[in-house]
């Protein structure tokens, strides 16, 4: 029998139907079996997983990581380094850059950026705007995993293009099968108020609740779903945050818009209540964080699938940036990618989830809404060895100054961890160990997205 690269013995393998003790076999970066305990080929490495969970490496399809433009916060060395210790083996990179993902030119000066400092693989977003849907196909030809549409924007980088333009670029983007992340809020909403309390001398952080108002996120998932079922197109809500968009978004669903929708740990953990905590200023992300009474909702969506997926819109700043006095001078956003799957694996241990759902979420979903599966997501036969060993019995607790992005201002300091990933391998390697990172830059490959 000829030898493999690498067998994981003795390691519980999760699937979100079951649980078995079986061991792994990868050769050239792929699962090659998968089998009953000791009944392997040999190989040239062995990983012993005795007493761990073995699960698909987790995907985050919603990632900041700030390069070009924006290295003070975040590079990709940086935040593939603390994906890697999250247990995530493949982001999506966002197109609001410096330059933005815009064009052929800009997402090929990113994929060099990447390539070369990537431990973890990862797509690219191109960016739908009103001057640039000649561009969208030749984007995607070139390598764009999905597009990203800022609905919702008072980023001038990446300002809201008009519904003309928006119709015009699902109609492309059907045609060429690829489906597109929806920042979905109301522009003309956000704006309209966003001034009126400029002009009201307001700066506290009650203002920017009051700016980005649920029916801002209501209407534009509405508006989103109906513009889809008109042109045929795939789209995918990012972070939802209120738990008044649900009825909505059943509704699409039922109606058999090809609509996928994402939320965030920050809107499963924390409400305007942790304001005490953290400083009001700090909590600042768009869409917001919301008053108490959202997070149970949005949970009872994501384990019935209504909510199909878990991201983070990592979205790192430095502190200092966080807790200026003005709110509309506080950076939105947060880290998340190191965080998220420690802060579930804690609610697996107290019950409120299976291992099981977490990995439908975290890993199965993304790749099968991406355009990913089987190749990702899944420990099967030819799929790409991205594992993660999990020690449920592993404890800590989360603190900026262990995280490796370089905007470490987390909202989630101090918060109890049950259960930690120990080991993750993309396609076959070691990229992070027992929480230190040590993949070679350069590892992490561009995805390959299959277009229906």
């Amino acid at each position: 029998m000829p030898s493999v690269d690498l067998v994981i013995t003795n390691g519980l393998l999760v699937s979100p139907e079951t649980t078995v003790a079986a061991d792994i076999a990868v050769d050239q970066g792929r699962i090659v079996a998968i089998g009953a305990p000791g009944t392997l080929p040999p190989a040239r490495e062995t990983i012993d997983a005795t007493g761990l969970h073995v699960i698909p490496g987790a995907i985050d399809v919603h990632v900041h990581v700030r390069e070009p433009g924006f290295s003070h916060k975040e590079t990709w060395t940086s935040a593939t380094r603390a994906a890697a210790v999250g247990g995530v083996t493949t982001v999506f990179d966002m197109p609001n850059t410096n330059p933005p993902t815009a064009s052929v030119a800009a997402l090929d000066r990113k994929h060099a950026i990447a390539g070369s400092q990537a431990i973890v693989d990862y797509g690219l977003y191109g960016l739908i705007g009103e001057h640039n849907l000649d561009q969208l196909e030749a984007m995607a030809q070139a390598g764009a995993a999905s597009f990203k549409l800022y609905m919702g924007s008072e980023n001038p980088l990446v300002p809201c293009p008009p519904d003309g333009a928006i119709v015009a670029a699902f109609e492309i983007l059907a045609r060429l099968g690829i489906r597109t992340t929806v920042h979905a809020e109301n522009t003309p909403l956000l704006t309209w108020r966003g001034e009126t309390l400029r002009a009201a001398g307001r700066t506290d952080a009650a203002a920017h609740l009051e700016q980005h108002i649920d029916l801002a996120a209501v209407e534009a998932v509405s508006r989103t779903a109906i513009f889809a079922e008109w042109t045929g197109a795939k789209v995918h809500i990012a972070h939802e945050s209120t738990r008044h968009s649900l009825p909505h978004i059943r509704f699409a669903k039922a109606r058999g818009v090809d609509l996928t929708v994402e939320t965030c740990p920050h809107y499963l953990f924390l409400s305007t209540d942790d304001g005490g905590r953290l400083g009001d200023n700090f909590m600042r992300v768009k869409p917001p964080v919301r008053e108490p009474g959202h997070a149970g909702p949005l949970w009872d969506a994501l384990l019935d699938g209504t909510i199909d997926m878990l991201s983070t819109d990592h979205a790192p700043h430095l502190m200092s940036e966080k807790t200026r006095d003005v709110i509309w001078d506080c950076a939105p956003g947060f880290p998340g990618v190191e965080t998220s799957m420690v802060l579930m694996l804690a609610q697996v241990s107290r019950g409120r989830l299976t291992l099981g759902q977490y990995v439908r979420m975290a890993c199965e979903a993304p790749a099968e809404a991406f355009g990913m599966f089987p190749r990702k997501g899944v420990l099967m036969v030819g799929a790409d060895a991205d594992i993660v060993l999990i020690d449920m019995s592993k404890t800590g607790r989360i603190t900026a100054a262990g995280l490796h992005s370089i905007g470490n201002a987390t909202p989630f300091e101090g918060f109890a961890l049950h259960g930690m990933p120990v080991r993750t391998l993309v396609r076959g390697k070691t990229v992070a160990l027992d929480g230190r990172p040590v993949g070679p830059p350069g590892w992490g490959r561009p995805v390959t997205v299959r277009r229906t």
